[in-house]
């Protein structure tokens, strides 16, 4: 039995980060967490570009240019939507969760979901740095392995053709 696993190192590798300005008080600390995830797991600085966006509606659009450029090994989608009086919030949540997705699925470069969906104010203060941890460090995190695992199975798929 063979088991493909991610590793937790970007040497080597390039990440674009695309955070919504929209609630910039919780998107600022998803960023600082996953530059910190970034950095502790030997990405450098010059694998780091960071585009910022009006807010989560426009994210997919970014990443799938970032996708598109072929600079990057993975994409990391940060932001905050957070419920108001409108159902404005199931509207930009779903379609973004779409678009984040089908750029992942069709481009075939891995975009790791940092983006909160909070029903409160407290939810996006807990998962963006406090109670329940940082969700930005998560996603560089999850970003870091599935480029790995990626680049590893691409590896063994031509290694396999060319035999």
């Amino acid at each position: 039995m063979r088991v493909i696993e991610g590793k937790l190192t970007g040497a080597g590798l390039r990440f674009c980060i695309v955070v919504s300005r929209f609630n910039s008080f919780f998107s600022e600390k998803l960023l600082e967490g996953a530059k910190d995830a970034l950095l502790r797991h030997d990405v450098s600085h010059h694998g780091i570009d960071i585009v910022w966006v009006p807010g989560a509606w426009e994210i997919p659009l970014i990443a799938k240019e970032a996708a598109l450029s072929g600079k990057y090994d993975a994409i990391i989608a940060l932001g905050a939507v957070i419920r108001g009086d409108t159902t404005h919030y199931e509207h930009v949540c779903a379609e973004m969760s779409k678009g984040i997705a089908s750029v992942s699925m069709t481009q075939r470069v891995p975009v790791s979901f940092g983006v909160l969906t909070c029903e409160s104010m407290d939810q996006a203060v807990a998962r963006s740095g406090s109670k329940a941890g940082n969700k930005g460090f998560e996603a560089a995190a999850a970003a870091i392995e599935m480029a790995n695992i990626l680049k590893q199975m691409r590896t063994e798929k031509e290694t396999d053709q060319n035999a």
